[in-house]
C-alpha cells in the first residue's frame, strides 16, 4: 500500500532532453534511482538552507548522466504518465553519455509525495507531484552525500519592479493582446471541448506574467522553444513570445476545424469507413500483415474478362462492378451485387464439352449394353444422334420420354449425352409450382437467386450438355405463376437463344443445350408446351423382356452392391422369373429389383456367418509359385511327398471349409419374400359369380387390370357408385346403365323396357377405393357387367375388354392399348377384346406377345357380349339388335 504526504518543501528543476518545468506548472515525476530518492527522503523532510537546494534535472528517458566531465550522476525522474509533463528518472543499465545541465532552472514545490511499496531488492519508488514556483540561476554545484545541491539566486522581479513595469504602455498592449488571443483560445477551446470554465477564472485573477507561462506550458513545443520561455526574464519579451506561441496554437486549431468540417461535409459514414480501411490496409502492408496475395474484387475482375461474356453483357457487367467498387462492404446491397458478379462470371458463356467423333456403332452398342428391348425408341434415339452427326447445329427436336416408371427413361437420357461426348445434368421439375424456379428471381427481392437451368449451367460448367428436364408433367401452377409457361421459351429453338432470366437480366444463350425430358403421362402436360417436344413412349416390359432385363443387367448389378459374387450367390432363372409372375406386376422393373435386392441381403447374412480365415500353422512356410511355374515351363516334372496326417489331423478340417455358392430355390423366395402376392386363378375366382367383369385401364403405372363388380338390390330404382370414380367414369356408367335399359327387351332381360329397375337399385363398384379412377376406357365394361347381373350369367374367365360406349351401341377407340394388352399378359388373361379402329395400334405390341393372346375387335357392343360369354349371346337370335 502507498503512503502519501502533502509537503511544502522545494526542490531545483533544471530542464534535461526536451523537458522544462516553468512557473505555475505542474508536473507529476517517479524517482526511482538511488540518487533521486535519497534527495526526496533528505530535501523534502527538512528546511532548505538558505540560498541553497536540492537539485533534480527533468528528462523524458532513463539514461545514465554525468555532470560536466567529472562528476557521474544516475539522479532523475521518470514520467507517472505518457500525457503529464514529467518524466522518468534514470536506469543504471543504459551506457553513460557525459552533458551539461542549463544553468537557469525553477524552484519547484512538492503538492503531494507518495511512497511506493518497497520491493525485496530494498529499492523504494517516490512519486512526486511539483508546482513551478520562480525562476532561478545557478550559482554553485555541489555534492551532499549521493544527490547534488545548488546555491541559487532568483530571477523574479520585485514588487517594486513589476509595479514599475505595469506602467509602461508596451507592457500594457502586451498584456491586451495577450488576454485577447488566451480569451479567443479558450473559445474555441470550450467550443470544441466544452470546458474552459476554469481557465477563465484563471485569466482573470491570475497575474498577466504567471498566465504567459501556465499557458505555453500547456502546449506541445520544442525543447529550444521551451527554454527561450525560461530564459525570457524580462516580461515584455516573456509576453511577446507567449502570445506568438497562443496565436500559432489558435490557428493550428482553427486549420483543423476547417479541415475536419470540410472533411466531415464531403464524406459520409461509409466513405469515412472506406478511409480508415484504406488506411488499415497501408498499415497492414506495412507490417507486412497482409495475407491477400491479390485484392478480392481485381481477381473477381480478372474472372470476368476471362469468362467470355457477350459485348452487350460484359457492358452490364462493368458497369455493376464500376459500381460495387464505390461501395462498401457494410452496405446492404454490396453482398447481393457481388454474388451476382461472381454467378455472371461463373457461368459457361462460351465453354463447351469437346465432343468426339460420334460413332453410331458405338452408341447403338451402349444403348444396347445399357437397355434391353425398346428397339422403336432405341431406333428414334439413333436417327437423333445421326442427324446431330450430319449437321452438329442442327435445332432438333426435344425428345421426351413417357412412360411409368421403372422402365428407363433417365438412363436414356443418360445414354444420349455419353452418346454425344457431352456432361448429364438432371433438373427436377416435380412438384414445382413457381414460375421463379425457370426463371429466376428478381434482383429486388431478398434472397433472391437465379432459376434452376441457369443454375444447372453453373454447376455442369459448359454451356452444350444434355439436360434432362425431369417429370415435367408433374409441375403446377398457383399464384406464383405457371412454369409450363416458363417452358415454352426454354424449349423453343426459336426463342431459347436469348432466354432472360429475372435473376440475370441479361439473355443467355440456351440453343447449344440439347433437352431431354420425362413424364409419366401426357394428358398433363400443357397442348402448347407438348407441341414444342416430340413424344417417344416406353409402355413397359413383357414378362419375357423382365427375365432378360433381370438376368443380363439387375441381377450383377445386385449382387455387386451388396458385396457378394456369383460365386457366393446363384439366382437360377426359374426363380427370378417366379419372382416377376408371383411378386411383380408392374410395367417397369423397380420392384423387381427391390426383391432380387432383398434375397442378396438374406444370402448376405449367410456367407458373411460362413466366411473365416485360415491361418498358416506356424513353421510353415509358403511355397513361392514363381519356381513351380519356371519348372512346368521347362518341361520338369514335380516331385511331390505325400505328408501323412498324424494325430493333430482334426485341425485342418475344423479351420478350413470349402463354402459353395448359395443357390436360391423357391422355399428361400417364400421365406424371404413371403407368400406369394399374386396368382394365376385370382381371374377365375373373381368372376365365378354374376355381375363381374375384367377390363383393362391405363395408369401412370402402365396397364393395369380393372374388375367390375356390380349388384342389384330392393330400391326405388336408382344407381349408387363407389370406387373414388372421376367424372368421366361416372358419365360412363350412366351411358351403360341406359343402353342396358334399352335393350332389355331384345336381350331378354325383362319382359319390358320399364321393368328392369322396377323396386330395386343398382350398385356399381369399382375394387381398390383408396385408388382414384377415371377415363373415357370403361363403357363396354360396365355395360358387360350390368348384362352378366340381369342374365344371371358369368363372363368367361380369360377374357378382359376395353372401350368406350355410346347410346347408339358402337365401340369407340381409347388409347393406351399397348399398356393394356401387355398388363391382360402379365395377368395370364388368353383373350382380349378390343375396339375395332384400334387395329392399327397392335403395330406396337410384341410379336411374342399377340402370340399368346387372342385379338378380338369389337364394332358394337354386341359384338363384345358374343365373346364375352361362353357360347356367345343366346339371346340374339330371338331379338333384332
Amino acid at each position: 500500500m502507498a503512503e502519501s504526504v502533502d509537503l511544502p518543501s522545494r526542490l531545483g528543476i533544471l530542464p534535461f532532453r526536451n523537458k522544462v518545468l516553468l512557473p505555475g506548472a505542474i508536473i507529476r515525476i517517479r524517482c526511482t534511482s538511488p540518487r533521486s530518492v535519497k534527495l526526496v527522503e533528505q530535501e523534502l523532510w527538512q528546511r532548505e538552507e538558505k540560498g541553497l537546494i536540492g537539485i533534480l534535472p527533468v528528462r523524458d528517458a532513463a539514461e545514465e548522466i554525468s555532470v560536466g566531465s567529472a562528476l557521474s550522476s544516475d539522479v532523475g525522474a521518470e514520467s507517472g504518465e505518457r500525457s503529464s509533463k514529467g518524466v522518468g528518472a534514470s536506469d543504471a543499465k543504459n551506457q553513460a553519455e557525459v552533458i551539461h545541465w542549463h544553468t537557469r532552472g525553477v524552484a519547484a514545490r512538492a503538492l503531494h509525495l507518495s511512497r511506493g511499496v518497497e520491493k525485496p531488492s530494498g529499492r523504494v519508488t517516490y512519486i512526486v507531484v511539483l508546482e513551478g514556483l520562480c525562476r532561478f540561476s545557478v550559482q554553485e554545484l555541489n555534492t551532499r552525500g549521493t544527490y547534488y545541491t545548488a546555491r541559487i539566486s532568483p530571477l523574479d522581479m520585485t514588487k517594486a519592479e513589476m509595479e514599475h513595469v505595469e506602467q509602461d504602455p508596451d507592457y500594457v498592449s502586451l498584456s491586451r493582446k495577450f488576454k485577447a488571443t488566451a480569451m479567443e483560445l479558450i473559445s474555441v477551446l470550450e467550443q470544441k471541448q466544452k470546458t474552459g470554465g476554469r481557465t477563465k477564472v484563471l485569466l482573470e485573477t491570475v497575474p498577466v506574467h504567471k498566465l504567459a507561462d501556465i499557458f505555453v506550458a500547456s502546449f506541445e513545443i520544442s525543447f529550444e522553444e521551451q527554454l527561450c520561455m525560461l530564459d525570457s526574464v524580462d516580461l515584455k519579451a516573456r509576453l511577446s513570445k507567449a502570445t506568438e506561441l497562443v496565436d500559432r496554437h489558435l490557428q493550428s486549431i482553427r486549420v483543423a476545424e476547417k479541415i475536419t468540417q470540410k472533411v466531415e461535409g464531403q464524406l459520409s459514414k461509409s466513405q469515412k469507413e472506406f478511409l480508415l480501411r484504406q488506411q488499415m490496409r497501408a498499415i497492414k502492408e506495412e507490417l507486412g500483415d497482409n495475407d491477400d496475395d491479390e485484392d478480392d474484387l481485381v481477381a473477381l475482375e480478372r474472372k470476368m474478362q476471362e469468362a467470355g461474356m457477350p459485348p452487350n453483357v460484359w457492358k452490364h457487367a462493368h458497369r455493376e462492378l464500376r459500381r460495387l467498387k464505390k461501395m462498401q462492404p457494410q452496405q446492404p446491397g454490396y453482398n447481393s451485387s457481388r454474388v451476382y458478379l461472381e454467378l455472371l462470371a461463373d457461368l459457361p458463356w462460351e465453354k463447351t464439352s469437346e465432343e468426339h467423333e460420334l460413332d453410331l456403332q458405338a452408341a447403338k452398342e451402349r444403348l444396347d449394353s445399357d437397355h434391353y428391348g425398346l428397339t422403336k425408341v432405341k431406333q428414334r434415339i439413333i436417327e437423333y444422334l445421326a442427324v446431330r452427326k450430319l449437321k452438329p447445329d442442327a435445332r432438333g427436336p426435344v425428345l421426351c420420354f413417357v412412360g411409368p416408371p421403372g422402365v428407363g427413361k433417365t438412363s436414356l437420357a443418360s445414354s444420349i449425352a455419353a452418346a454425344l461426348g457431352r456432361k448429364f445434368i438432371r433438373i427436377s421439375l416435380g412438384g414445382v409450382k413457381d414460375e421463379a424456379d425457370i426463371r429466376g428471381h428478381r434482383r429486388t427481392y431478398i434472397g433472391s437467386m437465379p432459376g434452376r437451368l441457369i443454375d444447372g449451367l453453373k454447376r455442369v460448367s459448359v454451356c452444350n450438355p444434355v439436360m434432362l428436364l425431369d417429370e415435367i408433367d408433374k409441375t403446377g401452377s398457383d399464384v406464383r405463376g405457371d412454369p409450363a409457361s416458363a417452358l415454352l421459351e426454354v424449349l423453343d429453338p426459336e426463342q431459347n437463344k436469348t432466354f432472360n432470366d429475372h435473376y440475370l437480366n441479361v439473355p443467355f444463350d440456351l440453343s447449344n443445350v440439347v433437352f431431354v425430358a420425362t413424364a409419366n403421362r401426357v394428358q398433363p402436360i400443357p397442348p402448347a408446351l407438348l407441341d414444342r417436344m416430340e413424344v417417344i413412349e416406353l409402355p413397359g416390359y413383357t414378362p419375357e423382356e423382365k427375365l432378360k432385363i433381370a438376368m443380363n443387367h439387375l441381377v450383377p448389378r445386385v449382387l455387386d452392391r451388396h458385396g457378394l459374387s456369383s460365386e457366393n450367390l446363384d439366382i437360377p432363372e426359374d426363380m427370378v422369373k417366379l419372382v416377376i409372375q408371383r411378386y411383380t406386376r408392374e410395367a417397369g422393373v423397380r420392384n423387381l429389383e427391390r426383391n432380387l435386392a432383398a434375397l442378396a441381403r438374406a444370402a448376405a447374412v449367410v456367407v458373411a456367418e460362413q466366411e473365416q480365415t485360415v491361418p498358416l500353422r506356424k513353421g510353415i512356410q509358403q511355397i513361392s509359385s514363381p519356381l513351380v511355374d519356371n519348372r512346368l515351363a521347362d518341361g520338369g516334372e514335380v516331385e511331390m511327398e505325400v505328408i501323412p496326417m498324424g494325430e493333430q489331423n482334426h485341425e485342418l478340417p475344423s479351420s478350413f471349409r470349402i463354402v459353395s455358392p448359395l443357390t436360391v430355390d423357391e422355399a428361400m423366395v417364400e421365406k424371404v419374400l413371403g407368400p406369394p402376392r399374386f396368382d394365376d386363378k385370382e381371374t377365375a375366382d373373381r368372376v365365378a359369380t354374376p355381375g363381374v367383369s375384367v377390363g383393362l385401364v391405363w395408369t401412370t403405372f402402365g396397364g393395369e387390370v380393372q374388375f367390375v363388380e356390380t349388384t342389384a338390390m330392393v330400391g326405388k330404382g336408382d344407381l349408387h357408385l363407389t370406387g373414388q370414380l372421376g367424372d368421366v367414369i361416372k358419365e360412363s356408367a350412366q351411358i351403360a346403365l341406359t343402353w342396358v335399359r334399352a335393350r332389355a327387351a331384345d336381350l331378354n332381360l325383362a319382359v319390358d323396357d320399364t321393368g328392369l329397375l322396377d323396386g330395386r337399385d343398382v350398385h356399381i363398384h369399382f375394387p381398390a377405393g383408396a385408388v382414384p379412377k377415371d377415363g373415357p376406357s370403361a363403357g363396354v365394361t360396365l355395360v358387360t357387367s350390368l348384362v352378366s347381373l340381369f342374365s344371371h350369367r358369368c363372363v368367361r374367365a380369360d377374357t378382359a375388354m376395353t372401350g368406350e360406349l355410346t347410346l347408339r351401341g358402337l365401340v369407340l377407340p381409347v388409347g393406351g392399348i399397348k399398356d393394356k394388352v401387355l398388363a391382360a399378359h402379365r395377368y395370364g388373361i388368353k383373350r382380349v377384346i378390343l375396339p375395332e379402329r384400334n387395329f392399327k395400334d397392335l403395330v406396337e405390341v410384341p410379336v411374342a406377345v399377340l402370340n399368346s393372346l387372342e385379338i378380338i375387335l369389337a364394332k358394337r357392343m354386341e359384338d363384345v357380349l358374343e365373346q364375352a360369354f361362353e357360347g356367345g349371346c343366346p339371346w340374339r337370335q330371338r331379338s333384332k339388335l
